[in-house]
């Protein structure tokens, strides 16, 4: 009784009296995990992310100013082969981790579960993008003579679904002892007025914190712990939909290493000016990812002396981290950002209320968040058609389609090199 009054009070001092009445109507075994719930929310940091909606967003005056990048395709003899021959080494050595950020559903592409077990059809038979990550690895491990760790992010709506498919397809033949999953946080939603919602299953909703979560969700699940006990020093960190991800790219490994800097990204550049994507640059002396809704038209539309984007080179989620920088992002709280959102919701009655329009806030970190915190990145730009064919969408850009193509030319092109 003791221990529910204080979460009476915890819940009355922060304007959340509604879940008393859901409280005081459950008992036993739901009780206790609507408590333990509770008792895991932290009400001040949630204030003041509701507190930021209400803000009117504070326009900085930022300096933006170009970044930095190598061209793999333009890189001499000499600077491929001193970065090849760093990165390869760190990889024999059993120093490198892969990460692979898998907690959303296939929600549009229509596919009931993680997006991991979505099948694409490639060669007729299909290969499930789980499968096809997998392939990529058993490469690199073959090539380099170890057994790389690969670390995947599930959130908690698709973590019992990840496990059950990858143990019923055993793996598809990777070492089990080198998977190691781990799960995503997540953050309460919130109503418009600021109120916590009741899901149909009497929990309080929550939704991942976004990609940007990784880091603290590395740390606190003690997949990080691991990768230092396995004396890992470089860890790559990609989404799970990107079918021609490079996993173990030793050239950015080696440039990044080279340029003794803590991180490094890959990027492929603009289609045109105007392409709808996040565009690495320099903010206030940080490297970062900048929206295009944030580069002024003109800023966007600007070539260097070669006749080339200034703001050119574009984001794929293909990021590298040193161990050391992992851990120093863990400990830092990122900036949230928020996303209006349409969510349904039990009220006091019982009744579940499905909206028809926008009624409450997500909260959202994202991974590139993490770049301020350095002084410089390594970019190295690649071709979009051999390293970016993302399986986002159920029809149009970056549908199953686009990636099938993209996938089955690029490994055309590959054997008729050989």
């Amino acid at each position: 009784m003791k221990d529910y009054k204080s979460i009476e009070n915890l819940l009355k001092a922060n304007n959340q009296e509604h879940i008393i009445d859901f409280l005081n109507k459950l008992d036993g075994d739901k009780k206790d995990k609507l408590i333990r719930q509770i008792e895991k929310i932290d009400f001040e940091q949630l204030q003041e992310l509701y507190e930021n909606t209400k803000r009117e967003v504070e326009i900085k005056e930022n300096i933006i100013e170009t970044i930095k990048y190598s061209d793999k395709e333009k890189l001499s003899y000499e600077e491929r082969n001193r970065y090849d021959s760093i990165g390869e080494q760190i990889i024999k050595s059993n120093k490198y981790a892969v990460v692979t950020m898998a907690g959303g559903q296939g929600t549009r592409l229509e596919h009931e579960g993680p997006k991991g077990t979505f099948k694409l059809d490639i060669y007729g038979k299909g290969k499930y993008i789980f499968e096809i990550l997998i392939d990529n690895l058993k490469q690199a491990n073959k090539k380099y003579g170890v057994t790389i760790p690969w670390y995947i992010m599930t959130s908690k709506e698709n973590d019992e679904a990840t496990r059950n498919f990858l143990e019923k397809n055993n793996y598809f033949g990777y070492d089990k002892n080198n998977i190691i999953l781990f799960m995503q946080s997540e953050l309460p939603l919130l109503s418009l007025e600021g109120k916590l919602l009741m899901g149909k299953d009497m929990k309080i909703k929550e939704a991942s914190d976004g990609n940007g979560g990784v880091f603290s969700s590395l740390r606190s699940t003690g997949a990080l712990a691991d990768m230092k006990e396995r004396g890992i020093q470089w860890v790559f960190i990609g989404g799970v939909d990107n079918v021609l991800a490079k996993l173990a790219d030793i050239t950015l490994l080696g440039m990044t290493v080279d340029q003794n800097l803590e991180i490094g990204s890959k990027s492929v550049v603009k289609d045109n000016p105007h392409e709808r994507v996040g565009v690495f640059c320099k903010m206030n002396k940080h490297p970062k990812v900048i929206e295009y809704t944030e580069l002024p038209s003109h800023m966007a539309e600007e070539v260097d002396n070669n006749g080339e984007l200034k703001f050119g080179e574009s984001n794929i989620l293909c990021h590298l981290f040193s161990i050391n920088a992992v851990e120093k992002i863990s400990k830092e709280v990122l900036i949230y950002h928020t996303a209006v959102k349409k969510n349904s919701y039990i009220n006091t009655e019982g009744k579940e209320i499905i909206p028809s329009e926008p009624n409450s806030y997500k909260f959202e970190a994202f991974i590139f968040d993490a770049f301020d915190l350095f002084d410089d990145m390594a970019i190295l730009r690649v071709k979009r058609e051999e390293e970016f064919a993302p399986v986002k969408n159920k029809e149009g850009a970056d549908s199953p389609k686009t990636a099938k193509e993209l996938y089955e030319k690029y490994w055309s092109r590959k054997e008729e090199k050989k």
